[in-house]
């Protein structure tokens, strides 16, 4: 009876152990699926310093605090965003690598062909971040104060002036061209690698003009770096109130860029939901809201579906913006 008794105490014993280890593994596979666990890196597909790095630094670190681990701005540049956004394409889709994008997401499929990766099918929208209305600055020894003196240089001297953009395609490159083509005017296209370089070339009077998002010129502005002409928004921005609109100067041009969050396409559903959660609770925080619109932007902070659709309207729109400038 003994020689049972110690048998069944060892089978138990055995069994104990098994079960153990089981929990013991169920924990482990548990923590591994805790979200997240490790820094996030946000991918901005241009170079430090401009419009899309400064907001991205600013959602960075309110989603650090709300996510319990840092998120890390990371800048690519090249290719009108395309090196950033297929380095986030081919990234693992486990919630630790993010996409801080602009208009070429949109622009691109037109531009480029073949692409690497399809916009709307290799990525999952989070949100539309904000819109920023486009600004005209120039180097401040331009003889120009306003929309019409503007015009009437252009007309008197079209091959006078050259424009920066952050590369062929961007925002500000569009910007121009349906500037252009709206006052039939003429000017030189000097691409760069992004809005800090574009803005610092402008500024030192290697290149003279450019047509930015508002949210990266405020600062050049203000400092006397860059002198600002007109805006092109419905009406005259709040924090700018004595910079005139485009329509003011007789020039109908109202245009922008816009700044939106994603992930790659397979990123788990719970993952894009608690990243759409935080990120709009830190868009809503009043400190937040305040510098987003001290630089310029509004705030947008929609669903993920509102801003796929979004994305699918702005690529039609913008397909027909190139074909009729003949950006190539």
């Amino acid at each position: 009876m003994r020689a049972i008794s110690r048998g069944l105490s060892a089978i138990a014993l055995a069994g104990l152990g098994v079960t153990a280890a089981a929990m013991g593994l169920a924990a482990t596979a548990q923590a591994q699926d805790v979200w997240p666990s490790r820094p996030i890196e946000m991918i901005v597909p241009f170079a430090a310093g401009g419009g899309t790095d400064l907001l991205a630094r600013l959602l960075a670190e309110g989603l650090s605090e709300r996510l319990g681990h840092r998120v890390l701005v990371v800048n690519r540049p090249g290719a009108n965003t395309n090196i950033g956004t297929h380095a986030v394409v081919k990234a693992a889709p486990d919630g630790y690598t993010l996409l801080l994008s602009s208009i070429g997401l949109a622009a691109n499929p037109s531009l480029y062909k073949p692409m690497p990766f399809d916009p709307e099918k290799d990525l999952i929208p989070i949100t539309l971040v904000a819109n920023s209305p486009t600004v005209l600055v120039v180097h401040p020894q331009v003889p120009a104060n306003n929309v019409k003196e503007f015009v009437a240089l252009l007309k008197a001297k079209p091959t006078a002036l050259e424009y920066a953009s952050y590369g062929r395609g961007s925002g500000s490159h569009l910007g121009a061209e349906l500037f252009r083509a709206a006052t039939d005017t003429q000017m030189t296209h000097v691409p760069f690698s992004g809005g800090g370089p574009a803005t610092q070339a402008v500024a030192g009077g290697h290149v003279k003009v450019l047509f930015a998002g508002m949210s990266a010129m405020s600062g050049m502005v203000s400092g006397g770096l860059l002198k600002a002409i007109a805006v092109a928004s419905e009406k005259r921005l709040p924090l700018s109130a004595d910079l005139p609109t485009f329509r003011e100067g007789g020039v109908d041009y109202v245009t922008g860029t816009w700044f939106g969050l994603l992930a790659p396409a397979a990123t788990p559903r719970a993952i894009v939901d608690r990243l759409h959660k935080e990120t709009v609770g830190v868009l809503r925080e009043p400190n937040v809201t305040k510098r987003v619109v001290e630089e310029g932007s509004e705030v947008v902070a929609n669903s993920p579906a509102e801003f796929a659709a979004f994305i699918a309207t702005e690529r039609k729109r913008l397909a027909d913006v190139i074909a009729k400038a003949g950006i190539k």
